[in-house]
């Protein structure tokens, strides 16, 4: 199911004479000379249209640097008149929100910590009725598209309608050379859900260090995000939160430099032999729905008859066989193992679901 927002277009309200668009600054608002000289270097790149700096910082422990507090607000007030650069805070608190109001902040941003939380967003959103100002909206932590989605309606509901959703990764207890797992199946399906809404990637939180930028933005690009958010400061080296995700100006620009901007279509003749491979996906996949059907079908059977002889449930011999045996057939295919896998255990946790259905019903 669908949300029907009426979200306004992205490039009714904000736009680039350069693709992509990008937001971007430092992690932190850290003293006024780094703001501003870091400002001065990205208003020379047309892509950047929007100046970012963290003023209040959440932090995981206590006595870290915090941000500097509403005297950077006043920075970015600075930004804004001697770069043109549209300015974006992030906020926690309607407190937050009011100081931003007053010292005519462009763009507000929920981040990833708030956005978990639905009591302090609808707080946020219930201080914003009224306002007319657009609001970027990053990905929770959790791995959760409908609680994204949630903030969002919040918001929404309040009378936004300039909207932007960012992908900054999720929280994830595997090892990966990601700080935070991009998982983009999830930014996936909420622009299934929501297309009106039009996603930005944040590489910086998903990479957590420098040399991975580059192929994560690219992967954003590709998969038709409409911008990217980056971190960026004068001296990384000396940046009081984040430092190793955070680009120089001018490693910004070559970045950008290096991006393929792929289109979205091709001429008539691409047209028609995508549409009809397409086709035969289409088809391909209703024989695949046939198929898992007539495997229920047998897996109700096979649960009748444990049932009629009192027989357990889970077989591990059995399930230890097909996954050797469906692996190695999967290995002379060239159908990836690992894809096979999971797909294996998806329909066998549902088959053991359907099972204990059938032998405890009474």
């Amino acid at each position: 199911m669908t949300s029907d927002l009426n979200i306004l277009p992205l490039d009714s309200w904000l736009s680039s004479e350069k693709e992509p668009l990008i937001i971007a600054g430092p992690c932190s608002a850290e003293t006024e000379i780094q703001v501003m000289e870091t400002a001065l270097a990205l208003a020379n790149i047309p892509n950047v249209k929007v100046f970012r700096a963290g003023i209040w910082k959440p932090r995981t422990r206590p006595k870290l640097f915090e941000g500097v507090g509403s005297i950077g607000l006043q920075w970015l007030k600075r930004v804004k008149e001697e770069t043109g650069l549209l300015t974006t805070v992030e906020v926690a608190t309607p407190e937050h929100v009011e100081e931003c109001l007053k010292n005519n902040i462009d763009i507000l941003w929920i981040g990833a910590r708030t956005a978990v939380n639905p009591f302090s967003v609808q707080e946020i959103a219930d201080s914003l009725k009224g306002v007319d100002i657009p609001v970027i909206i990053k990905n929770p932590v959790n791995p959760d598209v409908q609680l994204w989605l949630g903030v969002i309606e919040r918001f929404y509901q309040a009378g936004i309608n300039k909207i932007i959703a960012v992908h900054r990764g999720f929280y994830d207890f595997e090892n990966s050379p990601y700080r935070n797992a991009p998982i983009w199946e999830i930014p996936i399906e909420l622009k299934r859900l929501c297309p009106q809404v039009p996603i930005f990637c944040d590489p910086s939180h998903i990479a957590g260090r420098t040399d991975l930028l580059s192929e994560i933005s690219q992967k954003a690009l590709d998969l038709e995000m409409s911008g990217l958010m980056i971190e960026t400061h004068c001296n990384p080296a000396k940046a009081l939160t984040d430092a190793k995700q955070q680009l120089t100006p001018a490693q910004l620009n070559d970045l950008i430099g290096h991006l393929v901007l792929r289109k979205s279509t091709g001429n008539i003749e691409f047209q028609n032999k995508l549409e009809e491979l397409r086709s035969e996906i289409d088809c391909i996949d209703k024989d695949l729905i046939n198929i898992l059907s007539k495997r229920m079908s047998v897996v109700e059977e096979i649960a009748k008859y444990k049932k009629e002889n009192d027989i357990t449930i889970l077989q591990i011999k059995r399930w230890t066989n097909i996954i050797n045996n469906r692996l190695k057939e999967a290995e002379s295919k060239g159908l990836n193992q690992e894809f096979l896998l999971k797909l294996l255990q998806l329909v066998h946790k549902y088959s053991i679901q359907l099972q204990n259905e059938i032998i405890n019903k009474d």
